[in-house]
């Protein structure tokens, strides 16, 4: 089910919506995400950087960057990080992120295994060739290198999933609306039409490279987090 008045972009289409999209919402972004979550996503993004278990000083992408809230957590624990992101607005209103590039995620300009890490927080619904992204992924980790991602996910019932569902669909529209921008705050709960279910998304990990995936569920299914690791 979605909640806009005209379908979800696909292809190109999807591509370039997703850039304009977030150029346009850059200004605001990390102000609305905080009240979206509560502040609670500060806290999933330091559990998730440090079950990379890197050595200090590795080098790690984080994908889908957006204003640097993974990049600088990176950096907090003593990682040396590099940010991309398809939106050069979202890039350029990042605060303290010294190594940033805009690229697309399908098409990465790293060279292979050049990174001991890699990030990815509340994206994966964005890109518009998932696999090929995954792939991507793969190619600039060396092997044995970790992948941490982050993504929405949606309480399995009870009134948690009820009340999970009138905030998400309902209240971070509106809140959107409020601060920022309405089409984009309408567009980013519908978005998760395009997320595949967890066992795809292990599949595709694993086709794409990696080995070892686990997968968590975060306070209840509020979020969710894979883990991986690039195979030899």
């Amino acid at each position: 089910m979605t909640y806009l008045s005209t379908p979800l972009p696909h292809g190109d289409e999807k591509t370039e919506h997703v850039r304009t999209m977030f150029d346009a919402i850059a200004p605001r972004y990390e102000l609305v995400n905080r009240l979206m979550t509560f502040g609670l996503d500060a806290r999933w993004r330091r559990r998730a950087v440090s079950d990379l278990r890197l050595a200090p000083a590795s080098v790690v992408l984080d994908v889908a960057a957006g204003t640097g809230d993974f990049t600088r957590e990176l950096r907090r624990q003593g990682q040396r990080a590099v940010a991309t992101d398809l939106s050069y607005n979202m890039l350029h209103t990042a605060r303290n992120v010294a190594e940033r590039v805009q690229a697309d995620a399908s098409h990465l300009p790293f060279r292979w295994a050049s990174f001991d890490g890699a990030t990815c927080g509340y994206a994966l619904r964005n890109f518009t060739d998932l696999e090929k992204t995954f792939t991507e992924m793969a190619r600039v980790l060396r092997p044995g290198g970790r992948l941490s991602l982050l993504e929405v996910a949606e309480p399995r019932g009870g009134l948690w999933r009820a009340g999970f569902r009138l905030w998400f669909r309902r209240a971070v529209p509106f809140i959107g609306s409020l601060l920022s921008d309405r089409d984009a705050y309408h567009y980013l709960p519908a978005s998760t039409a395009y997320l595949p279910d967890t066992v795809e998304i292990v599949a595709m990990l694993n086709r794409a490279g990696f080995s070892g995936v686990n997968h968590r569920r975060i306070m209840g299914g509020l979020s969710q987090q894979f883990l991986a690791t690039r195979s030899a």
